[in-house]
């Protein structure tokens, strides 16, 4: 069996654990790609820093906490696992459900001015840019990254995995920058306020569930069923953001001048 993709690397005293690091290093490519595009469109960014920063807390705060709480079986007899972020244990929707709430709040304060779809269409795009490559820097090198055993050509070992398995991160990875790309082609059509956030939503969380339920979910398992339903709320969700742009848009075709 092939060696197992490493967690960690060691340079003299110090360990540095990939998963924290290829996070660090999204995070600082994402801020800085956002913070390029809100100067783009001409909106103010002193106080962009401030948010980044509330908003990626309040992310891995929520995220932390949906995979304990989904994962307490385990948890509540390692307490001392609880912090171990290094080894990985991140749950994409627990960090959208509190992330996108403190946003949406620091938003408002500090781009008052700005509606908040157009404000979204901005940063959904930096955000599929950011996914992509934290999916690869990420979970690819966490401890048990990898989805569904597997005895095709493609499978990796990962470190707390027996056997091959589906490469999940680099296949999201794939599919988030196939929807960066698309994302910014709609952009460039110029289209109505909320269109490029509607799509963002309604194809992220279909594609989100299908992964769960056919490369990473395990029959029956509870995380893995709320993982699905909350991936088909937020492209339920995306449908009915598409709906309202394009009545707004009609609506103002039709308008007289």
């Amino acid at each position: 069996m092939p060696a197992a993709l490493p967690t960690a690397v060691a340079i003299g005293p110090f360990t540095f654990y990939l998963y924290g690091l290829g996070l660090a290093i999204t995070a600082w490519v994402s801020v800085s790609y956002l913070e390029r595009r809100l100067k783009a469109r001409g909106l103010a960014v002193g106080r962009w820093p401030r948010f980044a920063t509330a908003v990626i807390l309040s992310g891995l705060l929520g995220a932390r906490a949906a995979h304990v709480a989904t994962n307490w079986s385990y948890y509540h007899d390692h307490i001392g696992s609880l912090v171990a972020l290094w080894q990985g244990g991140l749950a994409s929707f627990g960090g959208l459900a509190l992330a996108v709430p403190t946003g949406i709040v620091l938003a408002r304060r500090y781009w008052p001015d700005t509606p908040p779809l157009q404000f979204t269409d901005v940063i959904v795009v930096g955000l599929a840019a950011g996914w992509a490559l934290g999916r690869v820097l990420g979970p690819q090198f966490m401890v048990a990254g990898g989805g569904h055993e597997t005895t095709q050509w493609f499978g990796l070992s990962y470190a707390g995995q027996t056997g091959r398995r589906v490469p999940v991160p680099l296949i999201q990875g794939a599919e988030d920058a196939l929807l960066w790309l698309g994302l910014l082609w709609t952009e460039r059509r110029g289209p109505r306020p909320g269109i490029v956030t509607g799509w963002a939503l309604t194809i992220w969380g279909v594609v989100r569930t299908i992964d769960e339920h056919w490369l990473l979910g395990e029959q029956g398992h509870t995380g893995s069923v709320a993982v699905q339903i909350a991936g088909l709320i937020v492209s339920a969700l995306g449908v009915a953001i598409l709906i309202q742009a394009r009545r707004r848009a009609t609506h103002l075709r039709n308008s007289p001048l």
